[in-house]
């Protein structure tokens, strides 16, 4: 997610969630910072802010939805509240919400999404899913179940709307979840720019560029292009998705 003042988006995230700096990588124009809980899973999912030098400013778009973070069950209304007494915006209380979730955000306008888990599937504030919006559902479960060997692991209808979430095969309950939401009313959504990528771990980038352009992903940027470090591709509406191949240090 790109970030406007990355002081201001570190103490937020360190304050309220208790997230660490897990990364560093400072470049001539940007800087960009990885976050998660102090205890992560080997699968667990890490925030990266991006803070570019310049002082630009971003428009949020709505293509993109939110991240969720997880807190134990019965701790939905104390972990909220926990958020309002050190001065988090209120956006959408539980109650609002049938206990069954929590809306904040922060500094930048990003949405975050509390939700309630056994606290044994990953560590209060860890990252649950992050939720995209898609114009046909149909062509977004195609594309990460056939391009990402993705596996289709739950859904939610109402009378509006479908959420679908997708997680990579034999994937552990604390991996982070895609969550695809479908609207019924046909509308179109705009990417703006405050929103960067998802990213995907490969255990060999070559490789795994290799399968994903057999696959018809699109070629974006290419891992020579990104000097082997990294790639990007982008699904069906124009999210973009980097391929990781992580380093030991």
């Amino acid at each position: 997610m790109r970030v406007e003042d990355l002081e201001e988006s570190l103490d937020w995230y360190q304050t309220h969630l208790g997230y660490e700096e897990k990364g560093r990588w400072e470049a001539d124009t940007f800087t960009n910072v990885y976050l998660g809980p102090e205890e992560m899973h080997e699968e667990g999912a890490m925030l990266e802010l991006t803070y570019n030098h310049d002082d630009r400013t971003y428009e949020m778009g709505d293509a993109w939805g939110h991240i969720a973070v997880r807190v134990p069950e019965g701790e939905l209304e104390s972990s909220y509240q926990q958020l309002m007494d050190e001065g988090v915006e209120d956006y959408r209380d539980p109650e609002s919400c049938g206990g069954r979730y929590a809306f904040v955000k922060d500094p930048d306008g990003h949405e975050i999404e509390i939700v309630k888990r056994d606290p044994d599937l990953g560590s209060k504030w860890s990252i649950d899913h992050t939720m995209i919006r898609v114009e046909d559902a149909d062509e977004a479960l195609g594309f990460w179940t056939r391009k990402f060997e993705y596996e289709h692991t739950g859904r939610w209808e109402s009378d509006t709307f479908a959420n679908y979430f997708v997680k990579p095969e034999g994937a552990s309950d604390e991996a982070m979840a895609v969550e695809l939401t479908y609207n019924y009313d046909g509308r179109t959504y705009d990417l703006g720019d405050a929103w960067g990528h998802l990213c995907v771990r490969a255990d060999d980038l070559g490789d795994y560029w290799e399968t994903l352009m057999e696959r018809e992903a699109e070629d974006y940027r290419d891992p020579e292009s990104c000097d082997n470090r990294y790639a990007f591709t982008k699904d069906q509406d124009g999210h973009e998705i980097e391929v990781l191949e992580p380093s030991d240090d």
